[in-house]
């Protein structure tokens, strides 16, 4: 698309010279616009390496944090749900499904255990 071809010239710019800050800002307006949030949040904190205080890339990096958050929590459900599905007819043929499993999160390690329920409500 002329967005990426866009980023592809900001890329090359950059590439060129370390220290365009206008490559970086452009580069990171283009990633947000095309959803790339991780890459625009990347450059923007790169603009403020050197610029402290560039407007943009000050907002930016405050706005972007909670939507990568929120994008990647509504990713990692729609996964869990997936799974779930997949998991369901798995299980279908033994007379099972994920809701006879429970999943818990250990606070400390943020790692999960698998918990098995015979009769699930």
């Amino acid at each position: 698309t002329e967005k990426d071809s866009a980023i592809s010239d900001c890329t090359k710019a950059i590439e060129l010279n370390s220290s365009y800050l206008k490559a970086y800002v452009r580069r990171a307006q283009l990633y947000e616009e095309t959803d790339k949030l991780d890459e625009a949040l990347e450059d923007f904190k790169k603009v403020l390496t050197f610029d402290p205080n560039h407007t943009e890339a000050n907002h930016a990096t405050r706005r972007l944090p909670p939507l990568i958050n929120e994008r990647n929590e509504k990713l990692k459900t729609e996964m869990l749900g997936k799974l779930k599905d997949l998991g369901n007819m798995v299980l279908k043929p033994f007379g099972l499904s994920t809701n006879n499993f429970e999943l818990q999160q250990d606070p400390n390690s943020g790692g999960y255990s698998v918990k098995f329920n015979q009769n699930p409500i």
